[in-house]
């Protein structure tokens, strides 16, 4: 049995609850009461306590800020019709927090912190979990060095918190999207598979040209040729090509998200062939052009399932069918609202009971 950790909890004196407008909820813009804090130092994790969500002190020489020793997660806490509240496959996020923390040189943290921590944040934080559909509270650990020394190495301290937020759906329309072949998001020996602060930060530059050209998302293609599709901007790129699903291999420049694990373990349990494997741009034009192509979505935490409409590349743009009548992703889609809201039943143990 996982031990109990002696979390030590702080609760707010003014609850930011009743002045929050549920029906208004910019993704990534509103967050909870509480947030939750921990400290490594001398080889160990200490100081384990939730407090008031609020603004923290830090060095300005910490090496977070200098040396970009940063990452996070990313996942959502759902609630059900009988009250309960639940958080979408914790553990997997917790393998890959590991493994961008290892890729960073930083500490790993134990997964009884991951899980606990942000489950004593929810569950104090209870009433923020939206109750509309399409609705959730997302939640967002992260941990960065806190050194204040100006010196190229890891640090020795570090600091992991936990932050929440209430979120309506993060795409609110079918995606136009463009086939980038001149921007690199990752490249071979890279860390393209952590979710470190930094591949975000180069992303914005031609993320935002993109978007003065009428975009919604890039599509990511390998360092070397851009010949190969790798993933888009907030999510993997999913494809039904000639009656398969296919998606490019986790590897270390592409994301192994976990919305896409899930993707695929649906899609083989309903007898669907899958191929993770090297995508080629070729293979997706032509079958935009053949019909082949059947289906192209996003799936992500943030995203979950957002399909595409059109696919740009080189100037030239390809249309898709009409989403809704994509069988594929609208029975993901259907299925993943009715596991996570606690509509179906949880036959694979994905949903993580708060409290």
């Amino acid at each position: 049995m996982t031990e109990t950790l002696d979390i030590k909890i702080t609760k707010t004196t003014h609850s930011r609850l009743a002045e929050t407008d549920f029906d208004n909820l910019p993704f990534g813009k509103t967050f909870s009461d509480h947030m939750f804090v921990a400290d490594y130092a001398d080889g160990e994790w200490k100081n384990l306590q939730v407090i008031p969500y609020g603004e923290i002190g830090l060095s300005p020489a910490i090496s977070a800020l200098h040396y970009g020793q940063s990452f996070f997660e990313g996942l959502k806490a759902y609630k059900h019709a009988d009250g309960k509240v639940t958080i979408f496959r914790p553990d997997k996020n917790a393998i890959r927090f590991n493994k961008s923390a290892e890729r960073l040189c930083m500490p790993t943290l134990p997964e009884e912190i991951f899980l606990q921590s942000m489950a004593a944040v929810v569950d104090l934080d209870r009433e923020w979990v939206p109750s509309k559909p399409n609705h959730a509270l997302y939640i967002r650990p992260f941990m960065f060095a806190t050194d204040p020394y100006l010196g190229v190495t890891p640090s020795a301290t570090y600091k992991y918190m936990v932050i929440c937020g209430p979120v309506g759906p993060y795409f609110s329309k079918t995606l136009r999207v463009k086939i980038e072949t001149y921007y690199t998001r990752a490249a071979e020996g890279g860390m393209g598979y952590a979710k470190a602060a930094g591949n975000y930060g180069s992303a914005m530059l031609p993320s935002r040209k993109a978007a003065e050209e009428g975009f919604d998302q890039l599509i990511w293609t390998d360092a070397k040729e851009h010949k190969y599709v790798e993933e888009m901007g907030a999510a993997n790129a999913m494809f039904m090509l000639d009656g398969k699903l296919i998606t490019a291999e986790a590897k270390d420049t592409i994301l192994d998200g976990v919305t896409r694990d899930t993707v695929i373990a649906l899609a083989k349990e309903w007898g669907i062939e899958v191929e993770t494997r090297k995508v080629s741009v070729a293979e997706i034009i032509e079958g935009a052009k053949t019909g082949k192509l059947t289906d192209a979505f996003g799936a992500g935490t943030a995203a979950t399932i957002a399909s595409v409409g059109s696919i740009s590349v080189d100037g030239e743009e390809y249309f898709l069918s009409d989403p809704k009548t994509r069988e594929f992703s609208q029975k993901v889609l259907a299925t993943l609202d009715a596991i996570k809201y606690g509509r179906a039943e949880d036959t694979h143990g994905w949903n993580y009971l708060v409290g």
